[in-house]
């Protein structure tokens, strides 16, 4: 792998104050180097697509700076949530270590992402720059499909960082009233059509919310959901997610 984004590496600071024993040490996942931290090693974490300039609402990665560091989308149609901590952009190679863990139940490819992206959001909540949510909150999948992929990592993803964070998962707070088409095979207004009245509150939602998914590409899901959770009371809503596709 190059390490044509090295100098981009924003998680050197908080990487540099994370150093362990307990962490450094083993192969890394991609190379197999002998001196990885968190499951992979400098330069493969430098090659990884960093969501550098992108829109301060829903992620979107933009081509530069923006004075208002809105997407057109957020700026024509607010969304129902106030911001989303998303720090990579979904390519080569994370895509493929999405992949794995998602569609191949490997979790030692997920394992780096949720260390690093932990570090990130608990250096963020402790200056205050990111609200600390009562709960999270796991994008729900519907059944047959997980029984088919023998987990939900949306969940398994929030498992995780409420254990490291200190936040309870709410992973019964939604769940899917009826199956949809693969949103993968729609475009963004079809996704919404889709996705109309397929998740349902189960109880009242605490004031703040984080709704936590493995990667948002048009943000119809996440909308959708956001959207029930303030009808349920939510009324501080984030997206946490690993990655997000460029536009």
């Amino acid at each position: 792998m190059n390490q044509m984004i090295k100098g981009l590496n924003w998680l050197s600071t908080f990487m540099e104050l994370k150093v362990n024993s307990v962490r450094q040490g083993g192969l890394c996942v991609a190379c197999l180097c002998p001196n990885a931290f968190n499951g992979l090693c400098q330069p493969c974490r430098a090659d990884l697509p960093v969501n550098r300039w992108h829109c301060r609402c829903c992620a979107l990665p933009l081509a530069f700076p923006s004075a208002e560091l809105l997407c057109g989308d957020c700026l024509k149609f607010p969304p129902p949530f106030s911001l989303s901590c998303i720090p990579w952009r979904y390519q080569y190679p994370l895509d493929g270590m999405i992949g794995r863990y998602k569609y191949n139940g490997q979790r030692k490819f997920a394992r780096p992402l949720l260390a690093d992206f932990a570090g990130l959001l608990e250096q963020r909540l402790n200056s205050e720059a990111l609200p600390k949510p009562d709960v999270l909150v796991p994008a729900p999948m519907d059944s047959k499909r997980r029984r088919r992929r023998g987990f939900n990592q949306a969940r398994d993803m929030a498992e995780y960082l409420g254990r490291d964070l200190g936040i309870p998962v709410a992973a019964g707070l939604v769940r899917r009233v009826r199956r949809v088409r693969a949103q993968r095979e729609l475009n963004r207004e079809a996704r919404l059509a889709n996705l109309r009245g397929v998740f349902e509150v189960t109880s009242a939602a605490p004031e703040r919310v984080a709704i936590v998914d493995d990667v948002v590409t048009t943000g119809a899901t996440v909308r959708v959901l956001a959207s029930a959770l303030r009808e349920a009371g939510a009324r501080d809503i984030q997206v946490w997610a690993l990655a997000r596709t460029p536009g």
